[in-house]
């Protein structure tokens, strides 16, 4: 990805299934803003606190520290005048209103990186990541790799019964997996909710 160097800001995503390695990804790019010595601030949902309350971590337990927010306008209340990157991970779980803060930074001449899933487990466009890659300078889609056969994989494949929407897990609750071996769980039958926790 080449970033053009500016005075005005911009939107960066990172998006694809899990373990294909978007908080991996947003951490490399953080701390390449470190190096350049520029002032960042990192937030995350409280509602992923998988591997911490207080840092964004990546499947393969590399670390940053976070500030845990309940909804995007805390995001915007948090941000310092003086701050020239914001990070977000796991923005598929912020309310609607992500995609306007990320926007209102972005024209306060901000660097703004949101990572996050861009399909649900049904295979749908996770909500708010589309509007989000519509209003983006830069859209990175990360692969992952099948845990079934080993092709290139766009899909996160849940293993539990749960019919919520978000349902908060890592290895054991969800795989990688390609189109081919991706299978569309049944869910006529009962009505989802929105979060649980696996």
């Amino acid at each position: 990805m080449q970033v053009i160097q500016g005075r005005s800001g911009w939107l960066e995503v990172i998006c694809g299934p899990m373990f294909s390695g978007k908080s991996e990804e947003l951490i490399r790019r953080i701390r390449r803003a470190e190096i350049a010595r520029q002032r960042i601030q990192l937030f995350k949902p409280k509602v992923d606190d998988r591997y911490s309350e207080t840092e964004i971590v990546s499947h393969s337990q590399q670390r940053l520290p976070s500030t845990p927010v309940a909804s995007s306008l805390d995001i915007l209340a948090c941000v310092d005048d003086k701050t020239e990157v914001v990070g977000i991970d796991e923005v598929q779980f912020f309310d609607e209103g992500i995609v306007e803060v990320c926007d209102r930074l972005a024209n306060m001449g901000k660097r703004v990186m949101a990572a996050g899933l861009d399909m649900d487990y049904l295979g749908r466009p996770f909500a708010p990541m589309p509007n989000l890659m519509a209003i983006a300078e830069y859209v990175t889609k990360q692969l992952a790799i099948c845990m079934r056969c080993g092709d290139p994989a766009v899909h996160t494949q849940r293993l539990t019964d749960s019919t919520d929407t978000i349902v908060v897990g890592a290895q054991g609750t969800y795989e990688a997996r390609c189109r081919r071996c991706f299978v569309l769980p049944d869910v006529s039958q009962e009505e989802p909710k929105d979060v649980a926790k696996g």
